[in-house]
């Protein structure tokens, strides 16, 4: 699918006279009789932009009312129908509309009020008295419903407390409705003010879990968006009491509990941002002392003994998105600090806890990484050194408290904590590697006899190898060491992660091949087994997920790359361990997936800054010999993407390793694997280890994926559509962008309702807006500006959408850019979004230059850009005849530029500046003087006798209304 420009409307056949309201309140009239509601509503408008009387404004948004009644947009039906009443006040027929829009809209009571109006003023009319009476029932009706909704509440209950119920499909529609009910906010409010939270209390008593999740999930409605009743139910059931249910063994429950907890948060921190302001004000005495008592409870539960381990794992994910501030342009981090103060000790426990031995707090395998997760965001959201060094306080005498007179256990205990941190905040962690005797036990450690021991030692080994401070002593000391592990150990568990300690040793300082610590090809071999290991289905998957983690480091090189892609079974592994429980492998599996696209972003190092950097005696990265010969230059675009002219000028970055057509082929391999749809599912992940930075990887993947046209149906078949709309609203800038930039491209070249269907097509427009700000490259405006220019072209709610992201401003900026595309690129999106009233209002305001650029640039060299300028001209002169007027204002060459449209070679702009012209005429008997006055009459002449075509037809009507005017006389043959 081609970007396509403004449609133009095909010219109206010469009326006997000029244009007047009567004529186009009858058009209007003809083509609503005919189906045609868009053109009636065209007409309508039309004619209300000419000098109306009141009377001829009121039937005029009578009509209009009619029209968005027959569409079903009952928004502008009512408002359409409301103005004709303030005209006219006793306009029956506009009372009546209003009714309709008021009724399908819900408001009954306005609707009745109209009706009552309509029925006073014609009282026999049975139309009205018909309309009258069902309005009359339906509000009978939803009185009869909400006064019985009390009994219903009171019988579900019944149904769902009785011991003696024995139908369990009855309880089961009762617990269903109540849910329902739940969801709207009447029904919430009936259920709560009908004792309900002391009920649901019962039911959560009963321990029976399909009556706890129907509790559960009815507190949910009972609390969503609404603090008095969350602080009341709090209450009620007691803070402790419902943080405590995310501790049980009930996954199910575990979960839920924990939706009922975020909806909770979201109406407490809602209420500190807004403060307190009437009802709400005086029920509530402060909301956030209610926050930090959740919070204080959350703490606690982490450390307490019984939890499940998917519990404390569903209390770190609350935690991590309650706490840190959402941007760090809220000054406010107190709650942050709050938290490190009274809870860092409990969250470095769970980091800290040991999976296996008995009398240890339940965790699973995701538990320490989201207690990392929760502590790089606790980090990060400080402001200070102080408050950075008061973490590092904290952080280094829990350590030290274990470390030193609690034995071997409490060293174990020690070395996981620092393994947490350096998993999380690493500055804290490489502070705590540096703690005496910490990295010596770390080393003895991994000749233990003991299995538990030697995995906590090699795995803070591992995790301590990338950590630029302890990487030389490390790559010293721990190589030997791995190796006597990885050929000497008996146990998978600890074979596999020394085989990944060496895979990141062995990829120590990346790209960089003077860094290289092993011989030429050991990667190969490292990469080779770590690709059995993957295969291994009898292998947990926490074990596997090692092997993902070596490959992640592994993969930089372009060799292993190459040979990744060629093992079918290693990728169809990679993939179903990205879906399994094992949340901690996303990162890996994102890092590997990024190495084989070549998606990270690498500039060309300035040849002036090297010899400096030589001559200061710095090191400088080296590439590998066999990347360093060979040929640069830009990405040859594939023919039909459009970016020819505007590629080598704007992109900004470069690939280093491999020739692109090696990274197209392994871009290919990948797709035929299912890459797609592997990713879509990471991305819907609910887990803590979904991090911004692994959406930012998963963000340069897609963006990979898309850069050939070819490849972008696969994308979008495997749901890769879906999947970029989360990534580009959620995560780092970079990755928003990354992801934006490639819904910019699915957008431009397949069809975006296919892509992107229902609501899913309003989501993207956001992302396509934020392309448009200066901070991004010429590439990333152009491709916005094209995808925004064919969603402009298929609804006005899109247009609309588009106009509420505030991006009509940036797209008239870039309409003066000097690049030809983009400049061309933001005309054509101007000219689509001029189908939208609000923007023709803009046109049409005085003291603008708008219609003096179109003008102008229909006169251009560049035959795209002419055409996209003149299709906005035929919209607007059609759909604003006023405008026509202005265009002689504008400049004293639109004659010439019209006279060049028409004797185009080009039918298309022949076309176009045939419907301006013929508008033109009809506009105004001056103008059509002053056009016939010139040569265009001669080229009109010429072009109206050629084959029947629409130029021909809009050449023979701009001379017919000439005659009607009597500016010129027909021939004696009648021509």
């Amino acid at each position: 699918m081609t970007v396509s420009g403004p449609g133009i409307p095909e010219p109206r056949p010469a009326t006997s006279g000029a244009s007047s309201v009567e004529q186009l309140r009858k058009e209007g009239n003809e083509l609503f009789k005919c189906g045609d509601y868009e053109g009636a509503l065209g007409a309508y408008t039309q004619a209300l932009g000419l000098d109306a009387t009141p009377q001829d404004q009121a039937i005029l948004h009578r009509n209009r009312a009619a029209c968005h009644l027959k569409l079903e947009d009952y928004d502008k039906a009512e408002t359409e129908a409301s103005k004709a009443i303030e005209k006219d006040g006793g306009d029956v027929k506009a009372l009546y509309r209003r009714s309709q829009a008021l009724e399908k809209l819900g408001r009954l009571d306005q609707a009745v009020l109209d009706l009552q109006r309509c029925v006073s003023l014609e009282p026999k009319n049975k139309v009205f008295q018909e309309a009258l009476r069902n309005i009359g029932g339906q509000i009978q009706e939803k009185v009869r419903y909400m006064s019985s909704t009390d009994a219903k509440v009171e019988q579900m209950f019944q149904i769902l407390l009785d011991p003696e119920e024995k139908g369990t499909e009855k309880k089961q529609k009762a617990s269903q409705n109540l849910v329902v009910l739940a969801r709207e906010d009447a029904g919430a409010e009936k259920i709560f003010r009908s004792n309900g939270v002391q009920l649901l209390q019962r039911l959560l008593d009963t321990g029976e879990t399909d009556l706890m999740l129907a509790a559960l999930r009815t507190l949910v409605g009972i609390c969503s968006e609404h603090q008095s009743r969350t602080v009341a139910t709090l209450s009620i059931l007691g803070t402790r009491r419902v943080v405590s249910i995310l501790g049980v063994e009930n996954q199910a429950v575990s979960l839920a509990a924990c939706h009922l907890l975020q909806v909770m948060f979201d109406a407490l921190k809602e209420g500190v941002k807004k403060g307190f302001q009437g009802k709400e004000g005086a029920i509530i005495v402060d909301p956030a002392r209610e926050l930090k008592v959740l919070i204080s409870n959350l703490l606690d539960l982490l450390t307490e003994v019984g939890v499940s381990g998917q519990g404390r794992d569903n209390a770190l994910t609350l935690l991590i998105k309650a706490v840190p501030r959402k941007s760090l342009k809220d000054p406010n981090n107190s709650l942050t600090l709050w938290v490190i103060d009274q809870g860092l000790k409990k969250i470095l426990e769970v980091g800290g806890s040991l999976q296996d031995p008995p009398g240890e707090l339940a965790v699973t395998a995701n538990s320490r990484m989201s207690a990392s997760i929760l502590l790089s965001k606790l980090f990060d959201d400080l402001k200070c050194d102080a408050e950075r060094e008061n973490f590092h306080r904290l952080c280094e005498n829990y350590i030290k408290s274990w470390f030193e007179g609690q034995g071997l256990a409490g060293k174990l205990r020690a070395i996981q904590t620092v393994s947490c941190l350096l998993q999380g905040p690493c500055d804290a962690g490489n502070r705590a590697l540096e703690l005496s005797g910490v990295m010596e036990s770390v080393i003895a450690l991994c000749a233990s006899e003991q299995e538990e021991e030697q995995l906590v030692a090699v795995e803070a080994l591992i995790h301590a190898a990338g950590k630029a401070k302890r990487a030389s002593f490390i790559t010293a000391n721990g190589v030997s060491l791995l190796k006597d592990l990885y050929k000497r150990s008996e146990k998978d568990s600890i074979r596999i992660r020394a085989l990944v300690g060496l895979c990141k040793l062995g990829s120590a300082g990346g790209t960089d091949f003077s860094m290289k610590q092993f011989a030429e090809g050991s990667t190969l071999k490292l990469a080779k087994q770590c690709r059995k290991w993957l295969c291994n289905d009898q292998i947990d998957a926490g074990t596997r997920r090692w092997a993902v983690e070596g490959l992640a480091y592994l993969t930089f090189d372009a060799d292993v790359k190459e040979e990744f892609v060629e093992d079918a079974a290693a990728l169809k592994a990679l993939f179903q361990l990205s879906r399994s429980e094992e949340r901690s492998v996303l990162f890996a599996v994102a890092s590997a997936l990024v190495n084989c696209t070549n998606s990270y972003d690498y500039e060309e190092p300035d040849p002036k800054m090297v010899e400096l950097a030589k001559y200061a005696k710095q090191h400088v990265p080296e590439q590998h010999p066999k990347v360093r010969g060979r040929q640069r230059g830009w990405r040859v675009p594939h023919h039909g993407d459009q970016l020819t002219q505007i590629q080598a000028p704007l992109l900004s970055c470069l690939l280093p390793q491999d020739k692109p057509s090696f990274v197209r082929a392994r871009v290919k391999k990948l797709l035929a694997a299912g890459v797609v749809s592997a990713m879509a599912c990471m991305v819907k992940t609910e887990s803590p280890v979904l991090t911004s930075s692994c959406r930012e990887l998963l963000s340069r993947v897609f963006l990979a994926l898309v850069e050939e046209v070819e490849d972008r149906g696969t994308v979008v078949a495997q749901g890769g559509g879906r999947a970029l709309i989360p990534l580009a609203l959620e995560g780092t800038d970079v990755g928003q962008t990354k992801a934006a930039q490639a819904l910019a491209k699915l957008t431009i070249t397949s069809n975006p309702e296919m892509t992107f269907p229902g609501e899913r097509i309003y989501e993207v427009v956001r992302p396509l807006v934020s392309l448009l700000h200066l901070n991004c490259s010429g590439l990333q405006n152009f491709e916005a500006l094209m995808a925004l220019t064919n969603l402009a072209g298929i609804s006005e709610r899109l247009r609309q959408k588009i106009l509420k992201e505030k991006a009509v401003p940036m797209i008239e900026g870039y309409m003066f850019e000097e690049h030809e595309m983009i400049r061309r690129a933001a005309t054509e999106c101007m000219c689509n979004l001029a189908m939208s009233k609000e923007v023709q209002d803009l046109f049409e305001a005085q003291g603008n230059d708008r219609l003096k650029l179109l003008v102008l640039y229909s006169g251009e060299d560049d035959e795209l850009l002419q055409r996209a300028a003149a299709g906005g001209l035929a919209m607007l002169t059609s759909m604003r005849p006023t405008l026509c007027s202005r265009i002689p204002q504008v400049t004293t060459h639109w004659l010439e530029i019209l006279q060049a449209l028409l004797l185009s070679s080009n039918q298309e702009l022949q076309h176009r500046g045939a419907v301006v012209v013929l508008n033109m005429v009809e506009a105004s008997r001056q103008i059509a003087s002053t056009l016939m006055e010139s040569e265009m009459m001669e080229i009109l002449s010429v072009l109206a006798k050629g084959d029947q075509s629409p130029v021909t037809r809009a050449a023979a009507a701009c001379l017919d209304k000439a005659v009607e005017y009597g500016l010129i006389q027909p021939n004696q043959d009648g021509e």
